[in-house]
Formats: C-alpha cells, sequence, structure tokens
C-alpha cells in the first residue's frame, strides 16, 4: 500500500511499519481474574492486562468506566497480554465479582491485613479500583479480605498498575496456602 494509506490507517505519528485488522479474541480462561472498576487511564488498563499474563492470571474483567480494553493505547501498554487472558467489559461489575467462584481480594491502602501476610489457595478474584478514588464501598462490601500493600511512611499510594503487578505477582510467587 501506499505510504498515504498507511498513514490512514495507523494511529501513532512513528508507526513500526506494520498494521493488521484481527479479530477479538474470546478467551475463556479459568484461574485467577482481576476486576476493575472505573480505571480510565488507558496505560494502566495496558499494564494491568499485561501483568495479569505475566503471573498467570485467566481473565481480566473491567466496568464501562474504564478505558476501553482495545483501544490502541491500551494494547500498545498491554503488549501482548491480551492474547493471554480472557477480557470482559461488562455493564455490573458486581454482579461479575459475585459471580465469582474463587475467594476475591481487594486491594486498599486502608487495609490492615498486609499482602505477605495472606494465604493463597485455590482461585483468587484480585478487585482493584481508579486512580484517586480507589473501589467503591459498594464493591468493597463482595470482597472477603481487604489487603493492603506495606509502604514507607508518608507514602500516601501506589498507581493502580504498580499494585495489580504486586498484587498478581506475590500470589503467583507463592506455593498455595503458604503465608
Amino acid at each position: 500500500m501506499t505510504a498515504g494509506v498507511f498513514a490512514a490507517i495507523v494511529d501513532t505519528e512513528t508507526p513500526q511499519g506494520i498494521a493488521a485488522e484481527l479479530e477479538i479474541p474470546r478467551l475463556e480462561r479459568g484461574g485467577s481474574t482481576v476486576f476493575l472498576e472505573g480505571v480510565q487511564d488507558a496505560g494502566n488498563v495496558g499494564a494491568i492486562v499485561r501483568s495479569a499474563a505475566a503471573f498467570g492470571a485467566g481473565s481480566v474483567v473491567l466496568d464501562r468506566q474504564c478505558a476501553d480494553p482495545w483501544s490502541p493505547k491500551v494494547l500498545r501498554a498491554g503488549t501482548g497480554g491480551h492474547f493471554r487472558v480472557g477480557i470482559r467489559q461488562v455493564d455490573d461489575l458486581a454482579a461479575a465479582v459475585r459471580e465469582f467462584k474463587g475467594r476475591v481480594l481487594c486491594a486498599t491502602a486502608r487495609a490492615k491485613l498486609r499482602l505477605r501476610d495472606v494465604a493463597f489457595s485455590g482461585e483468587v478474584g484480585w478487585l482493584f479500583g481508579a486512580e484517586g478514588t480507589g473501589v467503591s464501598p459498594r464493591l468493597e462490601a463482595l470482597a472477603a479480605e481487604r489487603v493492603a500493600i506495606p509502604m514507607a511512611p508518608g507514602t500516601e499510594s501506589l498507581n493502580v498498575a504498580a499494585a495489580a503487578a504486586i498484587c498478581l505477582y506475590e500470589a503467583f510467587s507463592r506455593p498455595a496456602g503458604r503465608s
């Protein structure tokens, strides 16, 4: 194709020289699930998809207030993770959380239970909220446990993608049942 046609179909100013049209995969995977509420930053959504894939999660479920998981910026940030985990965007995240068969953990800076003290066994659902506001009280109430990542004194919070990566890594790296 001509350079003009190629420039019209890509979404970056300096593309890699490759463009493709693919059908969005419909992956159904078991295992841990990441639930995202209101995460609007496309880079954060993509980074969370990438971490979910890297640390063995089976799926990522997002509410409609999250960035479009198939937008070009999310795809770039996900660097292929979209093809390793099932991704669903739902109208009712609370219903999706309730349908999950495993134990749901809510990441929040206010929790008394520290991440390192969590015993992991079976399927785990991780609930992460929007930057700034965190998980809504309505969804937080659905969690079996609230978990905090220990941080240095004076630190208010972590970026949601960083927090998700830490939580997913911790669960992935420990044998089930060891706390």
